[in-house]
C-alpha cells in the first residue's frame, strides 16, 4: 500500500467526530477495552462504537489484541503522523505567516 493510500485511509477514519473522539480517548488513556470505550463515548451506541472501531482497525489508526473475549484498543499513530508530515506540513506556511503578522501588529502597537 502506497502512502497515498495510507493517508487516504487515515483521512477515512478521522473524518468522523466519534472515530476522533475515540482517537483521543485512546490518546489520552493508552489501551482500553472496546466497553471501556463504548462507556466512555456517549455519542454512540455499543454496536456504533463497535463499527467505528472496525473502520479505525481497517484504516490501521487503531490495533487490536483479543485475549478470550476482551479485545483491547491501542492507537497506532505512525498513520496520523504520516498525515501531519505529509499533506498537513504543506500549510506549514501559513502558521509561520500568521505568527509574521501578529508580530508586526503587535510591535506597531507597542511604538504608538
Amino acid at each position: 500500500m502506497s502512502n497515498k493510500e495510507r493517508n487516504r485511509d487515515a483521512f477515512a477514519a478521522i473524518a468522523d467526530p466519534t472515530r476522533r473522539e475515540i482517537i483521543d480517548l485512546l490518546h489520552e488513556q493508552g489501551t482500553l477495552m472496546a466497553g471501556e470505550i463504548a462507556g466512555n463515548v456517549v455519542s454512540a451506541s455499543r454496536p456504533g462504537i463497535s463499527r467505528h472501531l472496525r473502520v479505525l482497525k481497517e484504516c490501521g489508526v487503531v490495533s487490536c489484541l483479543r485475549d478470550g473475549k476482551a479485545q483491547f484498543y491501542t492507537l497506532n499513530p505512525k498513520p496520523l503522523k504520516q498525515i501531519r508530515d505529509t499533506w498537513l506540513a504543506r500549510f506549514g506556511t501559513l502558521q509561520v505567516e500568521s505568527l509574521r503578522a501578529l508580530r508586526k501588529a503587535a510591535e506597531s502597537k507597542r511604538r504608538r
